[in-house]
């Protein structure tokens, strides 16, 4: 938080730590419990290249700094304040109310991740920016809002932040530094999972920002796969915030390393053939 603030001064814009929280917002139990929000967390296979039985060579590429990337995201400032217009402002940010459109393909998953029950959802900016982009790619058609609570929003609160970090994080991996590589990973991861409702961290309750980076985190993994199935290459896996799963050559489209425009591979596996 102290390096949040620090960055935070000067800033164009004033962003509210403490607005009134919205009960769609609150846990439903004291110490466990959900809320009404879905993030979009993925967990998806391929299950018809999975039981295909041709021989595939399959690479398990790991999204580097995946919680830091999501920094880059449109953060409502202020309180969230009620708009049941049905239509979407793209200068402002919140949750948003809406039916999901059907989700029409085996090759890729859904933006919406590992939802199993149907019906209307409450979601997060970066899923409904991510449905509406593939209803424009044909992909699907446009979600339905109903209702959303929104403030006026900016893509800047942790830019300098983000920038900050990635350097830092960089010069680290170029001098082998773990130690602080790994203390930067848990320090943004904590920054993200103590900004709700924690007692943990009482200098800022912001849960609609907690669970819009958690989305942008799921949404750039998404993103990943949709430009390597565009590039023709099979998606076989889609995991959490980092972990993408292809066939092909991976490389024609990231470069291989730590860097958070780069990818990393984990491991390799065949699917299919004789031992399936």
């Amino acid at each position: 938080m102290a390096w949040f603030d620090h960055t935070r001064k000067g800033s164009r814009y004033e962003h509210s730590s403490f607005p009134p929280v919205n009960d769609l917002l609150k846990k439903t139990g004291q110490k466990s419990g959900a809320d009404a929000v879905w993030e979009g967390r993925l967990s998806w296979k391929n299950m018809p290249l999975r039981t295909d039985t041709a021989p595939r060579e399959v690479t398990a590429l790991d999204a580097n700094a995946a919680y830091l990337a999501a920094f880059k995201t449109h953060l409502p400032i202020g309180q969230l304040t009620h708009d049941d217009s049905g239509t979407h402002d793209p200068k402002r940010a919140g949750i948003h109310h809406i039916t999901p459109p059907p989700w029409n393909h085996t090759d890729l998953p859904s933006p919406l991740g590992d939802r199993r029950t149907a019906g209307d959802v409450w979601i997060t900016e970066p899923t409904l920016r991510l449905l509406q982009r593939c209803a424009r790619d044909g992909l699907c058609e446009a979600p339905a809002i109903h209702e959303s609570w929104t403030s006026g929003a900016t893509e800047n609160v942790l830019e300098k932040l983000r920038r900050t970090l990635a350097h830092v994080r960089r010069e680290a991996i170029a001098h082998e530094d773990e130690v602080t590589t790994e203390y930067l990973k848990a320090a943004y991861a904590k920054f993200i999972s103590t900004m709700g409702e924690s007692t943990y961290n009482r200098e800022i309750r912001r849960p609609d920002w907690m669970h819009i980076l958690r989305s942008q985190a799921f949404a750039n993994l998404w993103l990943k796969a949709r430009k390597a199935h565009q590039a023709g290459l099979d998606v076989v896996e889609v995991t959490g915030t980092d972990e993408l799963h292809l066939t092909g050559d991976w490389r024609r489209l990231w470069d291989e390393g730590r860097d958070l425009t780069e990818m990393k591979p984990k491991h390799h596996y065949v699917l299919g053939g004789s031992d399936q």
